[in-house]
């Protein structure tokens, strides 16, 4: 009878952890291989002198997306929709042009990425990997239903802590290899750069 009641009103750490997906998975996803990169030459050059700049940022994102969040709630739709009925139809036309485009070219970064990774791990070309990945996320994408898919994205979520690892085991060496490639990039235009990485996963 009480586990019975225990499966009814499950305990606090159970809702917590029950109820993180989007914000998870957006934030996750927001870690793909150009993001990656710009952390880490950012890192490298300037190391944590740098780290003020969230201060500024977090609130900025935070407001963002508790207002991406709220207009959802309110609208029952994303935002690409609920701007539909309210702003003019070409100007919604160019911003899902822009929007697209953006994405197309940020699918294509991740996709080259994980291909890059994945021949280095089996020794098969990376294009090989481009269309089984391609094909994969697409299936995935039709046939599945969405808590199927945010399970599995949380999950996936943990590889992150990977990077952590990677950084205690070899920083040095890495710190090395990234200031000799990257010593030639601009170092003002770092802060604006780590401001500007975020927007495009509000949707």
């Amino acid at each position: 009878m009480s586990r019975q009641g225990d499966d009814r009103h499950p305990g606090f750490s159970r809702r917590f952890f029950r109820s993180l997906g989007p914000g998870v998975i957006t934030g996750a996803a927001d870690d793909d291989p150009s993001g990656i990169a710009t952390y880490s030459i950012a890192g490298t050059q300037h190391g944590l002198a740098l780290l003020w700049t969230a201060l500024i940022t977090w609130p900025l994102m935070a407001f963002v997306q508790m207002m991406c969040a709220r207009i959802g709630m309110v609208t029952g739709r994303g935002l690409a929709g609920a701007m539909h009925h309210k702003y003019p139809r070409p100007l919604i036309l160019v911003a899902a042009v822009a929007l697209f485009a953006a994405n197309s070219i940020n699918v294509g970064a991740d996709l080259s990425g994980m291909s890059d990774a994945a021949e280095m791990l089996t020794r098969v070309n990376s294009h090989v990997f481009v269309i089984v990945f391609g094909i994969g996320i697409s299936v995935a994408t039709i046939f599945f239903r969405y808590h199927q898919i945010a399970t599995i994205l949380k999950w996936l979520a943990l590889v992150l802590f990977a990077y952590v690892i990677r950084v205690h085991r070899s920083s040095g060496l890495a710190n090395g290899c990234a200031r000799r490639l990257h010593s030639d990039l601009a170092e003002e235009s770092r802060p604006m750069g780590n401001a500007g990485r975020d927007p495009r996963h509000h949707d």
